[in-house]
């Protein structure tokens, strides 16, 4: 099975920028320390300030169904959710040949 690449987008409520972003910090060391897991980015828009973007790569669906249930990805969902404009939007990836 190949790889899967993944973009997550989360965006914040205007001046909750900084609690959204705390929350997505603590994400970054133990997701990428989850087996399956072959590269996890976090990055914050140059053009929309708030708007947050994970490139993520991993070894199979699974892997990513395993990591949206840790604790670590709860527990940063339950501290930004009510600082989120929207739901996070999580997209799954396919090459375009």
């Amino acid at each position: 099975m190949s790889e899967l690449s993944v973009v997550a987008v989360l965006v914040a409520k205007n001046g909750q920028e900084d609690v959204v972003r705390q929350a997505l910090l603590a994400l970054v060391a133990p997701t990428r320390e989850e087996e399956g897991c072959l590269a996890y980015e976090l990055f914050e828009s140059a053009v929309a300030p708030g708007t947050f973007v994970t490139q993520e790569r991993w070894r199979h669906q699974g892997d990513l169904d395993a990591h949206l249930q840790t604790e670590h990805v709860q527990k940063a969902l339950g501290a930004a959710g009510d600082a989120l404009a929207t739901a996070p939007g999580v997209h799954p990836l396919v090459p375009v040949t």
